[in-house]
C-alpha cells in the first residue's frame, strides 16, 4: 500500500512538473516582405482566416514598424534588439554581400538570451543573419520556406518533445511572400508578373489548399500605379500571403493537438513591407509598416486593436521579458554574458574587431501594454537603412512620430539604387519604360529615382507621403525641430552616420 502511494505521488509530481515545464512557450512567426494586406487589417480581398482569428484573440498593433526594409538587416534587428547600424549587419548576409553582426552581439542575441533564460530553442525556414555563433539555435529544423504547412508539420516533434522539460522557443521564418520562382508564362502581357514563390500554372504545394486571386479584384496600394502589370503581380503576391496563412493555421493545429495552444505566446509579423518599388528597400510607410499580432494566452483582454507605436527593436526585449529574463534596470538580460569571456572560452575571435560590449537593448518591452487599446509605447520611432545588396549604398535615416515624419537621404546626390528583383518587376518596368515623367504612385518615375536631401511629411494628414514639406518656408521651423530630433536619436543610438551632418 505504501509502495502504491509512493508511485502515485511520483506520478502526480511528474505530471505536474511536465505541465509546469510546458508553460510560457514562444513561437515567433516572421514572414518575408509582407505588408498588412490581411483581413484583420481591413483588407477586403485577403483570405487570411488564421491570422484574423489570432488577432481576434490577441492584440493587433496598427502602428508597428520595421527599422529597415531590407531582409538581413531587419532580421538582425529582430534578433538583437539593436538597430542594424549599431549591431553591424548593414546589409545582406548571403553570397558576396557578406554582412554580419559584431561578435559581441552574442550578449544580447535572441536565441542566446532565451537559452540562458531556460528555453530550448529551434529555428525553421529563413534565417539570413550572421555569424551563426552569435545567433545560435540549439535545433535547426528543416522545411521548404515556400510551404509553411510543411514547416509547421516539421515543428511537431520538437513541440511534442516530452524528454526536455524546458519551455520552447521557435523562430519560424517563411520565404513567402518574397519574390522568386520565375515568371508567370501564362500571362498575356509583354511584361510578365513574378510568381512570388507560387507554383506555375495554378499549381499547389503538397498539403496546401492554395487561394487564387483575380487581377481585377486586388487592392492597389496608394504608392503604386493601377496598371495591368501591377494587378497581375499583386494577384501573385496575395496568393503567397494566403499560403503563409495556411501554415499558421497548421501550426495552431499542432499546438492544440499537443494541448499547448493556451501555454504558448504567438507573435506574427514580417521583416518589412511588400516587395514592390515604394515598399521594400525604402523608408516610406509601405516599406516600414508591418503587420504585428501578439496572442498572449496569459493576457485577459483579447481582441484589442492598439494604436501604440512599436518597433522591431522591441521584439527581443519583449520576448525576453515574457520569459522572465529581462533586467528592468539595465534593459538587458538578467543573465548577461561577458563577450570577452565567451569568446576566450571558445578560443575564437581573439584578435578580431568584435565591436563594443552590448549590455542594453535599443528597444523596450511591449508585454506590459498587451490588452490595453489606449496604452502608448514610443512617442517617436527611428529607422536606419544603409545597404540592401552590397551594390546598393544609399543610407537613409528616419524620425517619425504620429504627427510628422522626416527622411534624411544622406546619399541624395546618387540615383536611388534598385534591388535586383525590384528592378526586374513588371509593375516597375511598365512605368519606367514610359519615361521619367510617368506616374508611379504618388510620385513620378523621375522623382522616385532622384530624391531630395530631406523629405518632411505631415504624416497624420498625409499618410501616403505625397507632399514633401521640406522646401516650404512655412515649415522651416518644423524641419529644424525634426532634424534636431534625428540628430539626438543618432547620438543616443551611436549611429556612425551622424558625422555626415558635418562634412556632407
Amino acid at each position: 500500500m505504501r509502495r502504491t502511494g509512493l508511485l502515485l505521488s511520483c506520478l502526480v509530481f511528474a505530471l505536474t512538473f511536465q505541465c509546469d515545464a510546458a508553460e510560457k512557450n514562444i513561437i515567433f512567426f516572421i514572414t518575408d516582405d509582407e505588408s498588412p494586406t490581411l483581413g484583420c487589417y481591413g483588407d477586403p480581398v485577403a483570405v487570411t482566416p488564421a491570422i484574423d482569428e489570432l488577432a481576434a484573440d490577441g492584440t493587433m498593433f496598427l502602428n508597428a514598424f520595421a527599422t529597415t526594409a531590407s531582409c538581413s538587416a531587419s532580421r538582425s534587428v529582430v534578433m538583437s534588439g539593436l538597430h542594424n547600424h549599431k549591431n553591424g549587419q548593414y546589409g545582406h548576409q548571403h553570397s558576396y554581400h557578406k554582412f554580419a553582426s559584431f561578435d559581441n552581439v552574442v550578449s544580447l542575441s535572441l536565441p542566446r538570451v532565451l537559452a540562458n533564460a531556460g528555453y530550448r530553442t529551434a529555428q525553421v525556414g529563413k534565417y539570413h543573419v550572421a555569424p551563426e555563433a552569435v545567433y545560435h539555435y540549439e535545433t535547426y529544423l528543416k522545411g521548404n520556406g515556400r510551404n509553411a504547412v510543411e514547416m509547421a508539420e516539421n515543428c511537431r516533434e520538437f513541440i511534442n518533445n516530452k524528454e526536455d522539460d524546458r519551455p520552447f522557443f521557435i523562430y519560424f521564418g517563411t520565404s513567402d511572400p518574397h519574390r522568386g520562382g520565375g515568371i508567370d508564362k501564362t500571362s498575356k502581357l509583354k511584361l510578365k508578373p513574378d510568381l512570388f514563390g507560387n507554383r506555375p500554372e495554378d499549381g499547389s504545394y503538397e498539403g496546401v489548399d492554395e487561394v487564387f486571386y483575380k487581377p481585377e479584384d486586388v487592392i492597389i496600394p496608394p504608392f503604386m500605379t493601377d496598371t495591368p502589370e501591377t494587378r497581375e503581380e499583386l494577384a501573385q503576391y496575395y496568393q503567397s500571403c494566403s499560403r503563409v496563412d495556411r501554415g499558421l493555421a497548421r501550426l495552431v493545429q499542432v499546438l492544440k493537438e499537443a494541448d499547448l495552444y493556451d501555454k504558448t505566446m504567438i507573435v506574427f509579423t514580417a521583416d518589412h513591407g511588400m516587395a514592390f518599388s515604394g515598399g521594400k528597400t525604402t523608408v516610406f510607410e509601405a516599406g516600414l509598416r508591418v503587420p504585428f499580432v501578439v496572442r498572449n494566452p496569459y493576457e485577459k483582454n483579447r481582441g484589442v486593436k492598439s494604436t501604440a507605436m512599436i518597433s522591431h527593436v522591441d521584439i527581443t526585449p519583449s520576448l525576453l521579458d515574457f520569459a522572465g529574463g529581462l533586467n528592468p534596470k539595465t534593459n538587458g538580460p538578467k543573465k548577461w554574458v561577458n563577450p570577452d569571456q565567451f569568446w576566450k572560452e571558445r578560443g575564437e575571435n581573439l584578435k578580431e574587431n568584435r565591436g563594443p560590449k552590448f549590455r542594453s537593448y535599443h528597444g523596450k518591452s511591449w508585454i506590459p501594454i498587451l490588452g490595453d487599446a489606449d496604452a502608448e509605447h514610443w512617442e517617436t520611432i527611428f529607422a536606419s537603412h544603409t545597404f540592401h545588396e552590397i551594390q546598393m549604398y544609399y543610407p537613409m535615416r528616419v524620425v517619425r512620430d504620429k504627427e510628422y515624419k522626416l527622411i534624411w537621404n544622406i546619399a541624395h546626390g546618387l540615383p536611388y539604387p534598385f534591388a535586383s528583383d525590384l528592378w526586374r518587376a513588371s509593375s516597375w518596368q511598365a512605368q519606367f519604360q514610359k519615361g521619367m515623367t510617368a506616374p508611379y504612385g504618388q510620385k513620378t518615375v523621375g522623382d522616385y529615382i532622384h530624391r531630395p536631401q530631406f523629405e518632411l511629411y505631415h504624416i497624420s494628414e498625409d499618410p501616403n507621403e505625397s507632399n514633401n514639406l521640406a522646401g516650404k518656408t512655412e515649415y522651416a521651423e518644423i524641419l529644424k525641430k525634426y532634424q534636431a530630433k534625428l540628430k539626438d536619436f543618432q547620438k543616443e543610438m551611436d549611429d556612425p552616420w551622424i558625422m555626415k551632418w558635418d562634412y556632407e
